[in-house]
This record gives structure tokens, sequence and C-alpha cells, in this order.
């Protein structure tokens, strides 16, 4: 049974341990939190998996890492040095990063080559999505082998050419979300309307077909080529940006229509899992996945 070392026990590294375990891993789960051993007993019951403390001795004989811990740089160039002085030289040392760049990460570490950014969309058990992202120095085998792994787990890596901050989903999210602020701050739509209005159209499209297939289609039998210069030509307009220093109303309207605390947050992350499953399954009878 091959063994994975989980670095980070939050929502992404949970993730990530129970999607391995169940694909028939041991997972061995690394987390300073003083209840790591009752977290991992409660949401890993009956699964392969042990907390081990200390991120060294978790990767001791690991044949893979993925570390998913806080987003400082300082905290990961300590992890990494820990990780790459514990492992087989052939052994795979993933970050979930969303938004460090893998050659930061890999500064001063003598197994830069062995670095890469595995990147999910949370939750990893669930969304197909892993961003494959090299460093400046990150080997070709490196890739290969996250890649060769995360298709394994049933999900579809992507490999990136080169790395840039935030990667590619968090960029275009990063876009996305700035526009749905500043339009609920502008007062011209409520929050609500526009989850809606967005499940009603762009969510349901790229569901299906991607944004450059999208344009494509949407020129007609001309294509992309068609679109951009007759519609595409009449998007002059300025977009704003949102006012991050006065976003106080829009976090009260989000928690008005969405509310708080743990219990409403399980409903609501149930409530999407089992939507998106259903997705997930549909996209697949039609053959529509990759």
């Amino acid at each position: 049974m091959p063994v994975v070392a989980i670095v980070g026990a939050g929502v992404i590294g949970m993730s990530w341990a129970r999607l391995f375990a169940e694909a028939g891993w041991e997972v061995r789960v690394s987390d300073p939190r003083p209840d790591l051993a009752e977290l991992v007993a409660e949401q890993l019951a009956g699964l392969p998996a042990t907390a081990v403390a200390d991120p060294a001795a978790a990767a001791d004989g690991a044949d893979f890492v993925q570390e998913s811990g806080p987003e400082r740089i300082e905290l990961k160039h300590e992890l990494f040095a820990a990780l790459a002085a514990n492992t087989g030289e052939d052994v795979v040392l993933a970050s979930s990063s969303s938004s460090l760049l893998p050659s930061v990460i890999a500064e001063g570490n003598a197994a830069a080559g062995r670095i890469v950014i595995g990147h999910p969309f949370n939750p990893p058990q669930l969304m197909p999505l892993v961003e494959v992202v090299p460093g400046t120095e990150t080997a070709p085998e490196t890739v290969d082998r996250a890649v060769e792994v995360y298709r394994a787990l049933g999900k579809l890596p992507i490999k990136l050419r080169k790395e840039v901050p935030g990667f590619v989903g968090n960029r275009l999210q990063k876009v996305f979300n700035d526009q749905a602020m500043y339009l609920v701050q502008q007062g011209v739509i409520a929050p609500e309307d526009l989850d809606e209005l967005v499940k009603a159209s762009l969510g349901l499209r790229w569901a299906t077909i991607g944004p450059f297939e999208s344009m494509h289609l949407g020129g007609g039998p001309d294509g992309m080529r068609h679109l951009v210069g007759h519609v595409g030509s009449q998007m002059t307009f300025e977009i704003g940006h949102p006012d991050r220093e006065h976003l106080e109303d829009v976090f009260e309207d989000v928690e008005r229509v969405y509310g708080t605390g743990a219990e409403n947050y399980r409903e609501h992350v149930e409530q999407r899992d089992r939507a998106t499953r259903a997705i997930l399954g549909a996209l697949d009878s039609a053959g529509a996945r990759k």
C-alpha cells in the first residue's frame, strides 16, 4: 500500500486525506493542532489513516507528500526543508498553495527539483481539477509523477506551462469575484440574484464547455473570430473595481442571505456537495468529461 503524508489538517488537507485513503493509500496526517488524533479518528474513521504530529516523521518513508499548511512563506520554507530531508530522492513534494509560487517555496531547498504545486479546487475530494504548476527548478519527472498520482485518484490534472501568481483558476476567479462585489456594492444587483443569474447562465454553460469553446460557438460557423469582431467590438465599457475599504455592506448582505455559524456552514456545504455530485454524474452520463 503506497503511503502519503498529508501536512496540514485544515479543510483542504482533510479532504485530500479522505481522497487518498479511499483510493487505497495509507495516509499520515500531520498538524500541530492538539486535537489532531481526535480529528483524524472522527473524520477518517474506518480508513487507513493515522495522526502523526511531526511532519518529518509523517514524511519518513512516504511515497508522496501533499502539503496544505497556512499560506505563510516562512512556514513553507521550514516545512519543505524538513520534508526534503526526510523523503527519498524520487518523492514528489507537492503544495496545495493557492497563491505562492513554487519557485519561491523552493528557494534555498536542495530538493527544489522535487517541489511542485498541486493546487486543488475546494473540496479536493470532490472537485476534479488539480492545477500542476512547476517552478523554475522543478524537474519534468516531478510534474509527470504528480500528474500520474492525481489522475489515479480520479482527478483532472492540468499542467501549467509556467508559474504565474495565483495560477490560472484563482486569477480567473479573482476577476469574476471582484466584478461581482463591485456590482453589488454599486447597487446594481442583490447578491442572491447575482448568484441565481450565474447559476442560470455562465455557471451552467461553463459546466459543459469552457470560455474559449463558448466564444467559438457563440460566433456561429465563423467561430470566435466572428464573435470578437462583431458582438465583442461593442464591449467597450469600463467594468470598475470594488472598493475594498468599504465592503461591510456587501458582507452583511451575503450573511443576511446565507447565514453564518458552524451548523449553517455544514448544511450549506452538504447541499453544495450533493448538487456538485449530481452535476458531475450527469456530465459523466453524457460523456462530457475527460
